[in-house]
């Protein structure tokens, strides 16, 4: 099957990329389509690079076309596809001169349709991981829901057993007491005797069989209990601990909370099926009675399945946080904070019956204050579930020699203790930073909570698992991930280009202890720096896609250049440490040569009084005679800027100014541009004098590469014509003096755009666990 034939069999969402691919008229679909066989046999990369290779394959395409035009002829096919070919021949003519720059726009078309094969794939084998686990998780749940409704149907029928076995008792007892008491022969009495020792001897096999089931049951009820504490509970913990750093797990307790109500219910009928054994035994027993011998050992076996059932059953369902807390996990001292907690065993007799309190251990160095008990109820519930919610606790350093000792008293009366996750307490609010740092590492690698000394040899994460919860904190911050090319380049800038970054690890020390290279802070700094700006200034624009994000220097490069005048993208600043967020953008000399041009980053400074959008809707660069002109046209890849960004222009955003008289004067002169140009249409800004200007990613390299739409297209907020005699105003207005963002100062109303470091008050902390506790909820029926 061919790379083409592939394409078109491509979902909805790929092969519109393809369609988009071919939007343009450099390289015609119906060309491709028709000679797609020939087309993928040819080696388009080594033309591009030997002349006469592209000259030979030139001619041949050629012939192809002739050919093809000929078979239209004869098979008598549309007649708009003749008129096609026979346009598309005398298109191609015009690079009979260059002939291996055709064959480099077929050999980067080609290029293009590998890597939409290739996204597609790997989607494929994503969602195709997805479906394993959930389907996996799901056949587990069917067998837990088997085993369940067997269990029960197996009680109901021990009702009915323990019911006839009482009756079998009772009849034997009538008989036998009558037999005292009836005056008969010795041979009816004898009579009477056989019938009796065979009553006592199906009635003793009942009890065996009796005895028997409940062992066989309790058997049945090992499996569950050992599938739903070990397994289902573990994971679904595991899913919380996760979810509490960001990951879109599932964490709904409604199947657990039906689970273990359904065994605990089953584990009480047992209960009572023992206490009626002693009941029968009470009123009558005999020599080698199986009840007295066999019934405690199963006793002691329902107890404690019982006990450990219920004791599980009490989960924290909200782990503690603060209202406007950094996240989950990250409690401050004097400031309030919340948790909830929940019994999966909901029966309505238990509604308000069993006393909930709140204690932290560990430490005695905190007290907690507030509502500390509240009975389990219903009504704090959505769903009705068994919950006590404690809102308004506070966390209060607790004095030396001063003060009680608070709520740890109580932890002698706990009866059914649960913990929640590790907490990190704070007592200003500088520290949130590394104390969230702290919680991402220890509840992406450790899942025992309980493991307090984690940070003492804190191993080091695979990059599988950095990168996948580095995507989740941009999730949980802007509604989408990081998608395969972002991760690439994170991986890339801590590890170095390799084959695969599966087996890479990144250790604690590197995360959030040692500074970046060159730079005066740490990869965690520079992340959370860039996660806040998302969360607070650009959610939309990153959830929508329209930011890149992270991409290298080198590729944003390679990608612009193949792109039309004015293609701009947005990319995460590596040099600002509280984030910041910039744009480049190409442009084209006189000559046809592309330079990309970078503005220095903007900052949550900026961004607090004027929003992204307006910032590219309003950016203009002066030039001559103070003729301001925005050079960014298209959202990479060739998506109109309005297009992508209408929505978000605030009211007073305007339509950029029009300058359809700047032609007029007399003295003007169009800028002369080759016609070798991919965009030879265009008029263009000397990419040198902007240069000095620019951020210092911008820079005006020459490298020879095609565009992938239409050359006729003009953006026209590049379509202006300036004077031949404004070279010395171009150059003054572009001096290295100035700087772009000078250019804004007009509507950005005399924004400060300098970075200003605050100096944090307090001490920052040392992420670690000494300062991690487990807030203990005890329960007390």
């Amino acid at each position: 099957m061919t790379q083409w034939e592939r394409l078109q069999q491509l979902d909805t969402v790929y092969s519109q990329r393809a369609f988009d691919l071919y939007n343009g008229d450099e390289f015609p679909m119906e060309v491709r389509h028709y000679l797609a066989h020939w087309i993928e046999g040819q080696d388009w990369e080594r033309a591009s690079r030997d002349s006469s290779q592209a000259a030979f394959l030139f001619q041949v395409l050629l012939e192809n076309l002739d050919n093809q035009f000929s078979r239209f002829v004869q098979e008598k096919e549309s007649f708009l596809l003749q008129r096609n070919f026979r346009r598309y021949k005398q298109n191609f003519q015009e690079y009979q001169e260059e002939p291996y720059t055709l064959a480099t726009i077929i050999h980067w078309f080609l290029v293009k349709e590998k890597g939409i094969l290739n996204d597609a794939e790997l989607a494929q084998q994503v969602q195709t991981l997805q479906i394993q686990p959930a389907a996996m998780e799901l056949e587990s749940q069917r067998q837990v829901e088997k085993r369940l409704k067997d269990l029960k149907a197996k009680v109901e029928v021990m009702e009915h057993n323990i019911r006839c076995l009482e009756e079998q008792q009772d009849e034997f007892d009538f008989k036998y007491q009558t037999h005292l008491m009836d005056s008969c022969t010795e041979e009816e009495k004898k009579k009477q005797l056989e019938g009796l020792q065979k009553m006592i001897n199906a009635l003793d096999n009942c009890r065996r069989n009796f005895l028997s089931d409940i062992s066989a049951m309790l058997d049945t009820a090992d499996v569950l209990h050992s599938a739903l504490i070990n397994e289902e509970l573990v994971e679904w913990k595991r899913r919380q601990q996760k979810s509490c750093i960001g990951a879109p797990d599932d964490t709904s307790l409604e199947h657990l909370e039906k689970w273990f109500t359904q065994i605990i219910e089953c584990m009480f009928q047992l209960q009572k099926f023992l206490q009626k054994l002693d009941e029968l035994v009470g009123k009558m027993t005999y020599k080698n009675d199986p009840i007295p011998v066999r019934k405690p050992p199963l006793k002691i076996r329902v107890d404690t399945l019982l006990t450990h059932l219920i004791k599980s059953s009490f989960v924290v369902e909200t782990q503690p946080s603060m209202p406007q807390g950094r996240g989950l996990l990250v409690l401050r001292t004097n400031v309030q904070f919340s948790v909830k907690v929940r019994l999966l065993y909901k029966v309505p007799e238990l509604n308000h019956v069993m006393k909930v309190t709140v204690s932290i251990d560990k430490f005695r160095k905190f007290n907690v204050l507030g509502t500390l008990s509240k009975a389990l109820n219903m009504a704090e519930s959505m769903n009705g579930g068994m919950v006590a919610d404690f809102r308004h606790l506070t966390l209060k350093d607790q004095k030396v020699g001063g003060g009680g000792k608070g709520i740890n008293d109580l932890e002698h009366s706990i009866d059914l203790p649960t913990s929640s996750l590790p907490v990190v307490v704070i007592s200003n609010s500088s520290q949130q930073q590394s104390a969230w740092a702290s919680v991402l590492w220890f509840n992406m690698l450790c899942p025992d909570p309980k493991n307090i000394k984690f940070f003492e040899t804190s191993p080091a994460a695979t990059w599988p698992q950095f990168g996948e919860m580095l995507s989740w904190q941009f999730l949980s911050c802007g509604k989408r991930g990081l998608d395969n090319d972002q991760l690439e380049t994170l991986a890339i800038k801590l590890f170095g280009k390799q084959q695969s970054y599966d087996n890479c690890k990144i250790s604690w020390t590197k995360f959030n202890k040692e500074n970046l290279p060159d730079t005066n802070f740490t990869l965690w700094v520079w992340l959370d720096g860039i996660l806040n700006l998302v969360k607070l200034y650009l959610s939309d624009l990153w959830s929508d896609g329209s930011i890149m994000g992270f991409i290298s220097k080198g590729k944003e490069r390679l990608l612009l250049k193949k792109k039309q005048n004015g293609t701009f993208l947005l990319r995460f600043s590596e040099s600002i440490k509280d984030g910041g967020i910039t744009f480049s953008w190409v442009q084209y000399a006189n000559d046809g040569s592309p330079s990309v041009q970078t503005v220095k980053p903007f900052t949550s400074t900026d961004l607090k009084q004027i929003a992204l959008p307006d910032i590219l809707c309003n950016f203009r660069i002066m030039v001559a005679e103070n003729i301001p002109v925005n050079p960014l046209c298209y959202l990479y890849p060739n998506t109109p800027k309005d297009q992508a960004f209408g929505k978000y222009y605030s009211e007073k955003t305007g339509d950029p100014p029009s300058f359809s008289d700047a032609g007029d004067d007399d003295d003007d002169v169009l800028l002369k541009v080759s016609k070798k140009s991919p965009m030879f249409s265009n008029s263009t800004i000397d990419a040198d004098l902007l240069s000095s200007i620019l951020d210092s990613d911008g820079e005006s390299t020459v490298l020879h590469a095609f565009p992938p739409t239409s050359p006729r297209i003009s953006p026209s907020c590049l379509q202006q014509n300036f004077p031949e005699s404004a070279e010395d105003n171009l150059e003054e207005a572009l001096s290295t003096d100035n700087d772009v963002n000078y250019t804004l100062q007009e509507f950005l109303n005399g924004i400060n755009l300098h970075i200003l470091q605050e100096e944090p008050d307090g001490f920052i902390l040392d992420p670690g666990f000494q300062d991690f506790g487990n807030p203990n909820i005890p329960l007390t029926p």
